[in-house]
């Protein structure tokens, strides 16, 4: 059996909200194992005798329609994986001087030439982006209420995406992370 780590994209947001006991015991039912989640935001680690993360994520997705009612895309990575992407992003510095929020939005897919050259040159006051592969590392001045560079202009960009804290991708690349 083969770890993954799931992100759940607007999960217990406007409207659409689960108990995580709930979908760990769904999730049990539909085949995955050793489910563990963190935060009530969709922050899963689970075994699958599934082998591809593709493949993981479209069973994620279908199983959650089942027991939620509702569609929640679904963002996998291997332990390893999010290992080197918290290792990297520990290493950055920040782009902005002051006190500076760090986020991290995981996409589904590799993102096109014009994504990476789009937000890699993101000039707005009190933000910056960076891409590695299928991430973006963003650096906050301000509430990320306030930020240009969301999800939905992100995801306008034929992607689909999921931000965390650095905190909880910090956390979350200590617990599961290889």
């Amino acid at each position: 059996m083969a770890t993954y780590i799931a992100f759940l994209r607007a999960i217990n947001v406007g409207g659409r909200f689960i108990k995580m006991a709930d979908l760990r015991a769904g999730l049990s039912h539909k085949g995955f194992g050793e489910i563990e989640s963190h935060i009530q935001s969709g922050n899963l680690r689970f075994t699958s005798s599934l082998r591809s993360p593709a493949r993981v994520e479209l069973a994620v997705e279908t199983a959650l329609e089942e027991l939620c009612g509702f569609t929640a895309r679904t963002i996998v990575r291997t332990p390893g994986q999010l290992g080197e992407l918290t290792s990297y992003g520990a290493g950055l510095t920040s782009p902005l001087e002051g006190e500076v929020r760090r986020y991290v939005t995981l996409l589904k897919e590799d993102p096109d030439d014009d994504f990476i050259a789009m937000a890699n040159g993101w000039d707005v006051v009190g933000e910056r982006a960076h891409v590695r592969r299928s991430e973006v590392y963003l650096w906050l001045a301000h509430p990320s209420h306030k930020a240009k560079l969301t999800n939905a202009r992100l995801e306008r960009r034929g992607v689909v995406a999921t931000t965390r804290d650095w905190k909880v991708i910090s956390a979350l690349g200590e617990m599961w992370g290889v």
